[in-house]
């Protein structure tokens, strides 16, 4: 397993300070957002090169409207959502993190044909189908992420996204991002969810029950890496706290606070 944190989670006035930062404190990757990315890949690829760190992913972020019933917002979307997977080939990214639709549904109930949520699965699907042979030809992952019903109606769980990935057929180019700090307000049972879809987790987000850094909330790291552990799990972790894509203003406090959450993390039995 390899540690990387989100870049706006870091200190300094350029971008190979946030990297030099990222590397004095242990962290093997940093991971970067998706929005207005293109003009900054070469100053990115220039820090990771000069500091040995890893672009983790690229998280495509609150970008684009995938599951709009508009055709051309869903076009401008699908051409949003492949310049992150450039960047992230530019960058050697491990993969391009998605959260397919935000907040309430845009798509149309036509109950009893279809409801909301059999037309979202069904477009998610079919954008899916040539995504998945896209991303696989490019040379890069698509990680697909469940979040809070808070933040949307649709793909909640880990079991609401694996419906999506089996309806493609596994494909391994395509996999799941399992975030703990959604998982916790969602699951069941997070650990169990964590054993029983570890083959198709790719990549793994990282804060505590409150949003904050690990070890000062209440989740149980210690029981998360014993399941990773048993599991054989050897992707990223990535911390994204606070938040996500905001953190600028708070990046000094997140400085001062990092080094007692990455004790805590290998207190907990992560190897980092």
């Amino acid at each position: 397993m390899r540690l990387a944190i989100q870049e706006d989670m870091l200190a300094g006035k350029t971008t190979l300070e946030r990297f030099q930062n990222a590397h004095a404190l242990g962290f093997k990757g940093v991971e970067v957002w998706g929005s207005g990315l293109t003009p900054r890949v070469p100053e990115l690829a220039e820090s990771a090169r000069h500091t040995g760190l890893a672009i983790s992913a690229v998280n495509h972020g609150r970008q684009g409207r995938l599951l709009d019933p508009d055709r051309a917002e869903r076009e401008k979307a699908l051409a949003e959502f492949r310049r992150s997977v450039v960047d992230g080939v530019d960058l050697g990214a491990s993969g391009v993190i998605l959260v397919p639709h935000f907040a309430e549904p845009t798509l149309p109930d036509l109950t009893p044909y279809k409801s909301v949520e059999q037309l979202e699965y069904e477009m998610l699907h079919n954008h899916l189908r040539t995504l998945s042979d896209y991303v696989y030809a490019i040379g890069i992952d698509l990680y697909i992420e469940p979040i809070n019903h808070y933040e949307t109606h649709f793909l909640n769980t880990l079991a609401d996204a694996i419906k999506v990935r089996r309806k493609i057929k596994d494909h391994p180019h395509v996999k799941l991002n399992a975030d703990v700090f959604h998982m916790a307000m969602e699951e069941q049972n997070s650990l169990q969810a964590l054993r029983d879809y570890a083959a198709d987790i790719g990549y793994i987000h990282l804060s505590d029950s409150n949003r904050r850094l690990p070890g000062q909330g209440l989740i149980d790291f210690a029981a998360i890496a014993a399941v990773l552990k048993d599991t054989s799990y050897d992707g990223w972790l990535a911390l994204e706290c606070g938040n996500p894509g905001q953190n600028a203003e708070y990046a000094h406090q997140f400085m001062a606070d990092l080094p007692a959450s990455l004790d805590h993390l290998r207190q907990a039995g992560f190897t980092i």
